[in-house]
């Protein structure tokens, strides 16, 4: 299990604006493509203006394959045209459990998936 971490920074107050964007045209075509969101979360302390989201895959290939499906997807291409101008950067980093915790994250994932 592998888990993709994605951080927008946003322009100065276009946070209501992403989320809504988000909301109404981003989660449901990324659910049904990518499965399984851990979570979606904005910052409240630190860097402002940011949404971080948290993603599960069964591996690297699990993630590239899904990923590859999503850029395909019409309404998800719709979404972006939306969404990209409200951002000024992303980030992206692909995490894997530690030994100690690869147990327990793998039953969480199972959970993701049903």
């Amino acid at each position: 299990m592998i888990v993709e971490e994605r951080i927008y920074t946003l322009h100065p107050g276009k946070l209501p604006a992403f989320l809504k964007v988000y909301e109404e045209q981003g989660l449901a075509v990324q659910r049904r493509i990518l499965g399984g969101l851990i979570g979606h979360y904005v910052s409240e302390i630190g860097t402002l203006n940011q949404v971080v989201h948290l993603w599960a895959y069964e591996s690297v290939e699990d993630r590239e394959r899904r990923r590859a499906l999503l850029t395909q997807d019409e309404g998800f291409k719709a979404y972006l045209a939306a969404a990209l101008p409200l951002i000024q950067t992303m980030e992206n980093r692909l995490l894997k459990p530690s030994p100690f915790y690869a147990e327990e994250a793998e039953r969480l994932f199972a959970g993701l998936r049903k």
